[in-house]
């Protein structure tokens, strides 16, 4: 089973829940799981979620959600 996922249309915001956008943005699924918009995969120099795993060429964020990115927690 692959435990990353490719959510794309990631702006370089990449926070994943922009408004009023001119293309097709999949949601984050940790969001989806609470209904919120509160969590974001990175936010720059301030922080990256624990699930977020990098970008893959074009604009789409690698997520394990809901399995840990244990790599980016430890650094």
């Amino acid at each position: 089973m692959n435990k990353i996922r490719e959510l794309q249309g990631a702006n370089m915001d990449i926070d994943l829940v922009s408004e009023n956008i001119d293309w097709k943005q999949v949601g984050c699924p940790w969001n989806e799981a609470e209904s919120t918009k509160e969590h974001k995969c990175a936010v720059k120099d301030t922080s990256i979620c624990r699930y977020f795993c990098g970008i893959k060429y074009l604009d789409s964020v690698l997520c394990s959600y809901p399995y840990e990115n244990k790599d980016a927690l430890n650094e």
